[in-house]
């Protein structure tokens, strides 16, 4: 029994041995790790076998630097190659020369409109059609819009040596002229009615650029220059390109269709605004009596298109007129009237009498609801054209009145058919006859309803004239 006591204490005093052992280990093997890193932490960076932090973070400095640089040349030769394509196009594309005011034109050809149903048709640069892009315009050539040329660039991306215009840019194509005040206003209207649309009415554009054909145009007739700076608030700047450069702009607006696309709703806001700000620019103010203004307005005395006998006409209206009580003749000659000396007249007009022609233009500036009655050479009918119907059109988007048009049946004879087109040549600028017993039924119909109207109007008190108070967009 003894003996087994002896055995189980020795087992013991092993078993206690070994756990001592063990737990030296234990606290002695941590704290020579740590003494360890001490000591390597205290070495120096050189003598130590290992790289250190400072080498690894100059390492990250040179890969970082370096990519930097090359992602700057990469994007300095990107930037290069997108100045670089910057491509110019004929602004006249003679592809389209058959169908020049069709579709897209042959005006920046490549391009196409913004449209909504009744509005204006119009390019704007930058937008979203554009991806942003803004026009770049080239050359000055006046005699072949073809030698002239237009590209797309991002701002940020302009062709070398280009010039970048601020502000507001109206870019305007006409294909006829900006002379004559009819063709001048219909390549004007469009900008009036996107002005309008797009709340821009306190935004004057900075400048407009002019084209006809493609080709470059610096000025415009004193009666459109005029009248422009009433509606815009001050003289509109009309620049021209370099030859040379591009010219690119900020913000630009492009007609390319006059009045095309717009319903008459529409164009009927944009006349009421031409008319009231032309009042207001002329300090003309609304006419308080109900009498009746009735106006012969004549081209060049004896000019084309004149009456052969302009003294008989005159004495048959204006004969017809004292016979209505509170009827007043005025006579006047358009080409002898400042802008606002016609304002003034037309403010006075109830019955507008006038031939064939660009004066005509100026019935828009009576008071609503009046009557234009117009007088045409022998041979318009057949071979004018849709183009002698443009004083009808007007009537109707400015909220007149036609009363008809007296066509003279005799005139200078054509060695060719009635129907010939060579004989526009001769009819073109005819002189015009009379009859006296249509023309006083004519002006004594047109008296009596124009008459009744300003009675109806005055006993209503809802005149529809307009006023300088209630210009739309002031």
């Amino acid at each position: 029994m003894a003996m087994n006591k002896t055995y189980h204490a020795k087992q013991h005093s092993k078993t206690s041995y070994s756990f001592s052992i063990y737990l030296i280990l234990i606290i002695t093997c941590p704290i020579l790790f740590i003494l360890f890193q001490i000591k390597f932490l205290q070495t120096p960076p050189s003598s130590s076998p290992l790289p250190s932090w400072a080498f690894f973070n100059q390492r990250q400095k040179v890969i970082i630097n370096t990519t930097f640089n090359n992602l700057t040349k990469e994007l300095m030769v990107t930037k290069k190659l997108l100045r670089e394509s910057v491509i110019f196009l004929p602004l006249k594309d003679l592809r389209y020369s058959s169908t020049a005011q069709q579709g897209h034109t042959w005006f920046m050809s490549s391009m196409y409109d913004t449209h909504e149903e009744g509005e204006v048709q119009y390019q704007r640069f930058p937008s979203n059609a554009s991806k942003g892009k803004v026009l770049c315009l080239k050359g000055n050539n006046t005699h072949d819009g073809a030698w002239n040329s237009y590209a797309l660039a991002w701002p940020e991306y302009l062709p070398y040596n280009s010039t970048l215009k601020k502000g507001l840019t109206f870019v305007s194509y006409n294909h006829y002229n900006y002379d004559n005040i009819w063709h001048g206003l219909s390549s004007m209207v469009p900008f009036v009615a996107w002005h309008i649309k797009n709340n821009q009415c306190l935004r004057t554009p900075s400048r407009c650029i002019l084209y006809h054909w493609g080709e470059v145009r610096i000025k415009m007739g004193p009666w459109l220059k005029s009248l422009m700076e009433a509606t815009f608030g001050e003289p509109l700047h009309i620049e021209n390109i370099s030859n040379n450069n591009a010219t690119c702009f900020e913000d630009s607006v492009v007609m390319r269709h006059n009045e095309g696309g717009m319903s008459r709703q529409k164009r009927i806001q944009v006349y009421d605004l031409l008319r009231c700000k032309a009042r207001i620019y002329c300090n003309v103010s609304k006419r308080e009596t109900p009498a009746i203004g009735m106006t012969m307005f004549m081209r060049v005395n004896n000019g084309p298109r004149s009456f052969k006998n302009e003294s008989a006409v005159i004495g048959i209206f204006d004969k017809e007129c004292k016979k209505m009580e509170g009827c007043h003749f005025i006579l006047a000659y358009s080409n002898n009237l400042t802008f606002c000396e016609q304002v003034r007249v037309m403010s006075l007009t109830d019955i507008l009498i006038s031939p064939h022609g660009a004066q005509l233009t100026n019935m828009f500036l009576m008071d609503k609801n009046s009557s234009v009655l117009e007088f045409f050479p022998k041979g318009w009918l057949k071979i004018a054209g849709v183009g002698q119907y443009v004083y009808h059109w007007i009537a109707s988007w400015s909220g007149m009145k036609h009363q008809g048009a007296w066509r003279d049946p005799d005139g200078d004879s054509c060695p060719y058919s009635d129907d010939d087109k060579r004989c526009m040549s001769i009819y073109k600028n005819g002189k015009i006859g009379y009859n006296k017993t249509y023309f006083s039924e004519w002006a004594r119909r047109v008296l009596n309803e124009v008459r009744i109207r300003k009675k109806e109007e005055l006993g209503s008190k809802k005149s529809s004239r307009v006023t300088s108070t209630t210009c739309y967009c002031s």
